[in-house]
């Protein structure tokens, strides 16, 4: 069937999506590719289809389907989505995903490539044509447009009329179309079918397979699944659908393997996703309280959730007891420091799931990590790491909050119970970074967990950018033992900028030692009891960003600010290395093979680097760019209308 009379077939109602697709996620550079391959004539594949009953139940999107049957594309969404949005102007009824992946792609006469529209490179350049506009009008009637305001142009488009016809011919392309149809297809089996014809391009988690199954039997499953997930997002905590079905999974099955939920009932599983929602709050309400982990950028060890789950729903009704809390929260902040989920999750999940189901509790737990693991003592080099993104970060956030931290002005204890759940801390560079950059000290040490206090947010802009052996006498004086509780050496010498590196090694020593003290007492039972309160169910306005350094969020930004536009989001922390393999430098965001693959030159942005990073980058022919604004000034200039975004 020609691809023109598929997207007419679209509109018409006759073809749909089965409810258990997921969403578009094709990103420009795939798109770019469909048409250069549809334009050059080579073989793109066809589609496979499922012709059954009409049935809205069962078929995503809002669109008026045709009475009596319809065809559900199970293989070849992405493609069809792609030329719809590009033949039609806009994405078609069943669209979920970023039409910007698929807006503005222009061609170019001379060259013969496609591109996504660049103003500085394209506009006023008869060269580059709007494909979707020559797509919507046909070549006679662009052309006449054309000319009718630009002769000159339009006669060179006459010239080219071959290649726009070309293009043109590309909705008169066949495709091939193999059905899948009759009683014997029933849901169960054409899913089956799916998974198996989509394993071999975009791949599906086996979480989407999983939840594919379900909806296939309950459609429904999918939008009550995200409710929760939008609940805990309100919170301050953003899961992801595959987490939060490995929650239920080992609630339901006692097991963490996604392929154990095509034996549950579908009543089983929707009664299921409530207590497993219930049991999931109960251990981020623990968390928060008894740990003061209350939000998404210090919630460290997601992964261990879904075991906790598994041992709340092991010991049924009954509740545990405080120390038998903190046992479970000592396994769990354990879990994440030596990163016991960062591997195979499934199979250390099973083997930590059959651990306290033979008998053996959380003590179990424990030992079993134990015996992996070794010892578990936290030693001064453990905490020599840098950036948010560490292990050891969560952990000095606990120590603040619920090892009697108090604030170096106020002298406010930093605890849940005094500091309140709906408040917040900020990340502190005891030595500024201003100062150490100066220095020519290098990101990785200047952003040194070793480096970092949690005071609030006051506090911290009343410091600014003062040197510690300022500030840090100025507070001793006028709160007496509040430096000293966030484990800060305060030996005059050492605040020093010359003993940077042995303030360092110092602090290091300290906060191990408490670490092991409070891990100590909460293995134990000794940590006070407290009130839980409800972190679960809250509305937080926005977590404080103030808890990642500045560098971190300039990088997030920039990310989300290239998604949100359908381009291609960076690599984060790229190594650069030279032509034998040798690295040269750490890259904070890289596009090396550029922002539209093999078409410009690799990108970077660099913040706070110095000199020699710049000229190690500049030497490997990278467009660096040292802000955030001037990168995304560059980007809506040569890669999208400003106009239009």
């Amino acid at each position: 069937m020609q691809i023109e009379t598929i997207l007419s077939q679209i509109d018409l109602g006759s073809y749909a999506l089965p409810e258990f697709q997921r969403g578009y996620v094709w990103n420009r550079e795939q798109v770019r590719k469909l048409m250069s391959s549809l334009y050059r004539e080579y073989p793109i594949g066809g589609l496979l289809v499922w012709v059954t009953k009409t049935n809205s139940e069962i078929t995503r999107g809002k669109g008026q389907l045709t009475p009596g049957s319809v065809n559900l594309i199970l293989d070849g969404q992405q493609r069809v989505t792609t030329l719809y949005g590009i033949v039609k102007g806009e994405p078609p009824k069943f669209f979920d995903g970023n039409k910007r992946a698929f807006t503005d792609l222009y061609f170019n006469l001379r060259d013969e490539i496609f591109e996504f529209y660049m103003p500085m490179k394209m506009k006023d350049n008869p060269e580059w044509i709007s494909v979707t506009k020559l797509m919507k009008k046909g070549v006679g009637s662009y052309i006449n447009d054309v000319t009718k305001d630009d002769p000159e142009k339009g006669q060179f488009l006459i010239k080219e009329i071959e290649k726009l016809t070309r293009i043109e011919n590309i909705k008169k392309r066949d495709l091939h179309i193999q059905q899948v149809a009759g009683d014997e297809f029933t849901i169960d089996v054409v899913v089956d079918i799916f998974n198996n014809v989509n394993s071999g391009g975009t791949k599906l988690s086996k979480g989407d397979l999983a939840l594919a199954k379900i909806c296939g039997e309950w459609p429904e499953a999918r939008e009550e699944l995200k409710k929760i997930l939008d609940k805990y997002s309100k919170a301050g905590y953003n899961f992801k659908m595959d987490w939060l079905l490995r929650c239920i999974t080992v609630y339901l099955t006692k097991r963490p393997y996604f392929s154990e939920l095509g034996k549950v009932e579908i009543e089983e599983f929707k009664t299921a996703i409530k207590e497993a929602e219930n049991l999931i709050s109960d251990c981020l309400d623990h968390i928060g309280s008894r740990l003061g982990l209350d939000n998404d950028r210090v919630l460290g060890g997601k992964y261990a959730i879904p075991t906790m789950v598994g041992y709340l729903n092991m010991r049924g009704k009954s509740k545990l007891s405080a120390d038998e809390w903190d046992k479970l929260l000592y396994w769990y902040i354990n879990a994440f420091l030596w990163g016991r989920y960062a591997g195979s999750t499934e199979s250390v999940m099973a083997q930590d799931l059959n651990a306290f189901s033979n008998g053996g509790g959380v003590e179990a737990l424990i030992m079993l990590m134990r015996k992996d693991r070794g010892v578990f003592t936290i030693r001064p080099e453990d905490f020599n790491a840098w950036s948010t993104g560490a292990r050891f970060y969560p952990l000095l956030y606990m120590m603040t909050r619920v090892g009697h931290a108090r604030d170096f002005s106020s002298g406010i204890e930093l605890s849940n119970v005094m500091l309140g759940k709906n408040s917040s801390l900020e990340v502190h560079h005891i030595f500024p970074k201003h100062l150490l950059y100066k220095k020519g000290i290098s990101k990785t040490i200047v952003n040194q967990i070793a480096n970092y206090a949690f005071i609030t947010k006051d506090t911290n802009l009343d410091i600014s950018d003062k040197a510690p052996k300022e500030y840090i006498p100025e507070y001793m004086e006028k709160t007496p033992g509040a430096i000293e509780s966030h484990w800060i050496p305060t030996d005059h010498e050492l605040l020093e900028l010359e003993r940077y590196e042995d303030f360092l090694n110092k602090r290091r020593a300290l906060l191990a030692e408490n670490a092991n003290k409070l891990l100590a007492s909460l293995y134990q039972g000794k940590v006070a009891d407290i009130k839980i309160e409800n972190y679960s169910d809250r509305e937080v306005v926005a977590v404080d960003e103030g808890l990642e350094n500045d560098e971190a969020k300039i990088i997030k930004h920039v990310n989300n600010w290239m998604d949100e536009h359908g381009m291609a989001e960076g690599i984060l922390n790229y190594d650069l290395v030279n032509e034998e393999g040798e690295s040269l430098t750490i890259i904070d965001l890289a596009w090396p093979e550029g922002i539209q693959t093999g078409l410009s030159q690799p990108i970077a942005l660099l913040i706070n680097e110095s000199e020699d990073t710049h000229n190690i980058v500049n030497q490997q022919g990278y467009k660096f760019f040292v802000d955030a604004e001037s990168f995304k000034e560059y980007i809506e200039k040569e890669y999208m209308d400003k106009e239009n975004t």
